[in-house]
């Protein structure tokens, strides 16, 4: 049987008139409405061979029903939105997979900074998450260029987590935090307070205790520029977090999978999903 391409993927999100969305989200927006909501993209490869989808058909039809609940998202009020698009674990993958991941994220990238894409019609302010210098020279100037036309954006927040794992954020936190603080012992030292050296080699000797805090920690962790997720979905009806937001996942009060986000990239969902809030 001869694969299919994947341009019919857009029929999927043929939905409600203009004006019964309007109505439908103006109800909810009486409600609490969730402050940050949190997807794990997941699921494109599985969905692309069910649908007999020719290879990275799966990860185009997932991003045209990631922009769908993007809008209901920010149509809802949602101030923040964050996606786990790329683990650094999925740079493990055959070469060739990942390379065509990185030419559509390139892609995407540029058309979501384009002057008509969703974030300049919300507002939306971008943040690329992760150790971006394992990215490919493309896609990561690409990240810069969208992060600084969107800097001035304030009305909403888009995280994009890309080359990201939460154990790799967490060693990032703790390393710059350490930076931090020794940064800070030395310039003490530097301007001649007494209690500087002490405090250095009462350090190096396990003298002096909880010279780098939570608070300190929490500060350097990429997900700075966001709260705690209020909701956590996962798009391939899985129930693993897949090494994402571990820190800050331990306070969320909703998880939610779905089978298929291409499947269930719904208004319908997205309002289900809205409604133990209420």
């Amino acid at each position: 049987m001869e694969k299919r391409s994947g341009s019919g993927g857009s029929q999927i999100f043929e939905n409600l008139g203009t004006v019964l969305r309007k109505c439908i989200f103006s109800v909810l927006s009486v409600g609490p409405i969730p402050n940050h909501i949190a997807f794990i993209m997941d699921g494109n490869r599985r969905f692309a061979k069910q649908q007999n989808l020719i290879e990275g058909a799966g990860h185009k039809v997932g991003y045209l029903a990631l922009m769908s609940m993007l809008r209901y998202s920010y149509e809802l009020g949602v101030k923040y939105v964050t996606i786990y698009a790329f683990s650094i674990e999925n740079f493990k993958r055959r070469p060739e997979e990942v390379q065509s991941v990185m030419d559509l994220m390139q892609e995407k990238i540029e058309q979501l900074i384009n002057e008509e894409s969703i974030l300049n019609h919300f507002g939306v302010r971008v943040h690329f998450i992760g150790n971006l210098k394992l990215l490919s020279a493309p896609v990561r100037l690409a990240a810069e260029r969208a992060m600084l036309v969107t800097a001035c954006n304030s009305k909403a927040v888009l995280s994009i987590c890309v080359a990201y794992t939460s154990t790799n954020e967490i060693m990032h936190a703790v390393e710059e935090s350490c930076v931090k603080k020794w940064d800070e012992i030395r310039e003490l030292n530097a301007s001649g307070v007494d209690c500087g050296l002490t405090k250095l080699e009462g350090y190096e000797k396990g003298e002096i205790q909880d010279l780098i805090n939570l608070t300190d920690i929490e500060k350097h962790l990429y997900m700075a520029v966001a709260p705690d997720p209020d909701i956590l979905i996962r798009t391939s009806g899985e129930t693993r977090l897949s090494n994402f937001l571990l820190w800050q996942s331990q306070t969320v009060p909703s998880a939610a999978t779905l089978d298929s986000l291409a499947e269930n990239a719904s208004r319908g969902y997205i309002i289900r999903i809205f409604c133990p809030l209420q």
